[in-house]
Order: C-alpha cells, then structure tokens, then sequence
C-alpha cells in the first residue's frame, strides 16, 4: 500500500507517494490508489441514527423485477454539477439476496451509435481494486483536473463503445456484501455474480442486448474476465437458459493478465536479463520459484502465496520482500520508474478528493456506504488467497477453442504481470490454432506511420505487444490503446485489421 508524506523541497511542501509494498496480482497491483482517511475504512458508514445529505444507496434490481425499466433507468442517471456533458447511469445490482451482496456500477453509453456500437465491461485488478480506477485514470470518458471538474479525456474508449464498469468482486469500491459469507472464495463464484449483474444490466437497458458484448480488465482481471466469459458460454450453450439469460459474448480483453501462475513465474531470468537483480539475487529467485512451483503442484497454494510475497510482494511483510531490498524497486509496473511519478500522485490526489465532494455521493446513488479500494484490511484480498495461484488456463482454452475471440495485449515495460510471462503461458494453451500460434511470426504494429508495437494473430487469438507502456497501456499509451481495443471490436467483414495498420 501506499502513504502520503508531505516533505518540503526548496520552500515548497511536495506531497510524496511512499510505498509499503504491493503490485499488480498477489494483494496490491494497484497500490497507489486512493489512500485517504476519509474515503476508506470506517469512514462513511451510516448509523441508523445519522442523518445524511448523500441520501440513499440506489438499489435497481426491485425497479428490474417489477419490471419498471423506464423508472429505473430515471432513478440511475448521475447529475452532478462537475461532470457535465457526459450522460452516465450508476447503481447497485443484487447478485445474491442471502447476503445481501451487491455489485455497483457506473454506465457511458458511447459517444458516437450508442444503439448499436459494442458494450464494453471493464474490470480492474486487485483482487480488491476499484474499477474507477480504470474509469478516470485509463480510459474512461474523462479525467479529474485540479478544480476537481471532469474534463474529456481524449481517446477514450467510450469515443465508440458503451462503456460499463464495475467494482468487482463484492466488497470492492462501492459493492458491497452484508455478511463475510458473501465475500467471494474463487473464480466460480465471481463469474456467476458477474453474469447475474449483466444480465440484470440488458433488462435494463435492453436495446444493448443485441449488440456485441465485450468483456475487458486488466492485471488480476486476467482471471475475472475468463470467469466471466466461461460463465456466460456455459449459460448460453445450456437449454434450461430462459432468453434473458443468454448474452452476445463476442470476445475479451485482457491487458497484463495474470491468467496462469505456474506459467507467469519466471520473474528471475527476466530481471536479470534488465540488469534489475544480479546473478546472486537470481539464484534466490530461481530457488524461491521453484519452491512456488511445488506448492502449486501439490494443491497448497497458500504456501506459494507466502514465499512469493516473500520475494516479491512485501503485503505480509510490512512492504519489504527481496525483491525491493536488492533493488530498490517500489514499484512493480514500469522498469524504468521504481517509484511514482509526481504526475500520478497528484492524478491520485485529485480523484481522492472529488469521490470525498459532498455533492459527488448523492449523484453517483452510493450514499453513506463505505468505498473500498485496497484497505489495509483487504477483506476482498484476504478471502481470495487460496484463488491467487490457481489457473484459469483451462477455461480460456475452452473459449478459444469455442471460437470466442480473445486479445491478450502487454505493456512493454511491465515487470509484475511482464510480456514474456504471458507469451509463455499462451504458448501452453491448448485450443484450435495452438500450433499456429506457436509457429507464425510477429507481425509489426504500426498506427500512424508510427511502430506502435508488435502482434500475432492465430484462429481467436489475438496478441499484443504494446512499446512503452508498463502494467496500464491506456494509461501510458491511450491512442494506441483505443486503435487497439477498436481493431479487436469492430473488426471489418468479420476479420481483424491489424495486418493493415490502424
């Protein structure tokens, strides 16, 4: 996690994003998050007793079921005085009524064809990290300057897409579970709450039921979007689905995933070869590894958990872990940044403070429930750690080999979920066309006569290398993102375009 100290430098008080630790997959992959008192913790919870200004939670699932689309719909638009010129529509779903678990959401239609452009689902990573995130800082509609005003971002993904994000699994950002029972334990679990939030979502918003549906994250996402897609082929493809439940999954996005752990492992040869660690400092590396390997194969996965942590992580370890001590690494998403960057302090700075506004509560339909986003006490994490080194490499086989098309892209300069690792894994992937991708080349990636990166296009597989970006390519790179993300969705006559240049 991360601390803010005030230090002054030459007679200015410069606010500095220290890290205790923390990356992309194991507990903290974005760890630079909003860390503020008054957005987490015990802040914000409502007595029974208090009166607030925020009003209520919106809850729409009793708008759907009564079947009061046009009241819901009305119920969920989000004004507010310093988002202007972005129509939206935010609140909570019930995924499971024994808990009283919720999953929350924030909905753009698209800037351009709102009817008929593709619906695009974001997820972040974490476990544990708000999809907001993703929404002000990678590609949303807009970012938060320092008037604590929405300004339009540009090439944001919602330019031709229906942009839906939501905090997921429960317990993270503004969703919310009434009884740690409800917390989820594995991928199962998420997949299904995640279908049952979509499905509630096209009631009610059904003139999107019949567009392309997309579904996309980053990080530790590289495991709930699988879950999601292979929740939604299972639910499609049985004939007890009544027709509301099936869904037009047309692919997935996957960015810097972490899919596969026994196959994402080789962290030592990769820091070696970048000169970060050196040959002694790889031997630890190798022998630790291999230690992750033995775990994972005889089932014990909170074993591998602790020593990754351990020579990784630094979440159990007060935020050292080796990996740190030998380089003075505090940062997992970019080799060539070991700390943050003012720019993203002061990014982080101004979203804490706008989701702190009075006015923002009421018009988001969140009230006085809490926000979590990485808290020290990370239930989300804390209840997903035996799920961390499990693999959901089958699943994604599955899909592919059912011809749902799928883009894994990789930011260059990643060091926690790094493009070696992934290629790695997708070269033990067992599907139609597995061959192919083993054998055919790279193609270059060019996007305004400029090389942008680098692909590979096998049957649904599709495969990116994204130059100078690290763990968030729409952050680092937003144009080339956005010309990415619309190849892969709006391909022309059914055929990806990449071969052409964007």
């Amino acid at each position: 996690m991360f601390r803010f100290n005030f230090v002054p430098i030459c007679g200015l008080l410069i606010i500095v994003l220290v890290s205790d630790g923390g990356q992309c997959f194991f507990l903290n992959p974005y760890q630079k998050i909003w860390q503020h008192p008054t957005v987490h913790g015990s802040a914000w919870k409502p007595t029974s007793s208090e009166q607030s200004d925020h009003g209520l939670p919106l809850f729409l699932t009793p708008y759907i079921e009564a079947g009061n689309i046009t009241e819901g719909q009305q119920a969920a638009r989000v004004q507010h005085t310093r988002i202007r010129g972005f129509e939206s529509y935010a609140g909570f779903l019930t995924v499971d009524k024994r808990y009283n678990s919720n999953l929350y959401f924030w909905f753009f239609p698209a800037k351009t064809n709102a009817t008929t452009a593709p619906l695009l689902l974001w997820l972040q990573g974490g476990p544990g990290a708000s999809s907001l995130f993703g929404l002000f800082a990678e590609n949303g509609p807009f970012r938060i300057n320092k008037e604590l005003v929405a300004v339009p971002r540009n090439h944001s993904w919602y330019e031709n897409h229906n942009l839906l994000y939501i905090d997921n699994p429960v317990g993270t950002g503004f969703s919310f579970t009434e009884q740690e029972s409800g917390y989820a334990r594995n991928q199962v679990q998420i997949g299904e709450e995640l279908y049952t939030a979509i499905v509630q979502f096209l009631q009610l918003f059904p003139h999107l039921q019949s567009v392309p549906f997309y579904i996309t994250g980053e990080s530790y996402a590289g495991k709930y979007v699988p879950a999601l897609g292979y929740t939604i082929h299972r639910k499609n493809t049985d004939p007890a689905t009544p027709p509301e439940g099936h869904i037009n999954l047309a692919g997935m996005a996957i960015g810097n995933g972490f899919s596969d752990p026994i196959n994402q492992l080789n962290y030592g040869d990769y820091l070696y070869q970048l000169g970060l660690i050196d040959a002694n400092a790889l031997e630890r590396f190798e022998q630790d590894e291999q230690t992750v390997a033995d775990c994972i194969a005889k089932g014990n996965y909170q074993c591998a958990f602790d020593v990754m942590d351990a020579l990784l992580d630094g979440d159990a370890n007060g935020g050292q872990s080796f990996f740190r001590n030998v380089s003075g690494f505090e940062m997992y998403y970019n080799y060539l940044h070991p700390v943050a960057t003012a720019d993203e302090v002061f990014e982080q700075f101004n979203l804490v403070s706008f989701l702190n506004l009075d006015e923002t509560r009421p018009a988001l339909h969140v009230g006085d429930l809490p926000f979590h986003d990485l808290d020290t006490d990370n239930k989300v994490a804390r209840f997903l750690e035996d799920d961390v080194f499990q693999s959901v490499a089958p699943w994604i086989s599955e899909l592919l080999e059912n011809g749902y098309r799928i883009l894994f892209y990789n930011g260059q300069l990643d060091i926690i979920c790094a493009y070696p690792m992934m290629v790695n894994y997708l070269q033990m992937l067992q599907f139609n066309g597995a061959h192919y991708y083993r054998q055919v080349p790279r193609g270059i990636l060019t996007i305004d006569g400029e090389t942008a990166g680098y692909f590979k296009l096998a049957y649904a597989l599709t495969e990116v290398l994204v130059r100078d970006a690290g763990h968030m390519v729409p952050r680092d790179q937003p144009k080339w993102a956005h010309r990415i993300i619309t190849a892969f969705t709006h391909p022309v006559h059914g055929k990806h375009i990449f071969e052409s240049g964007l």
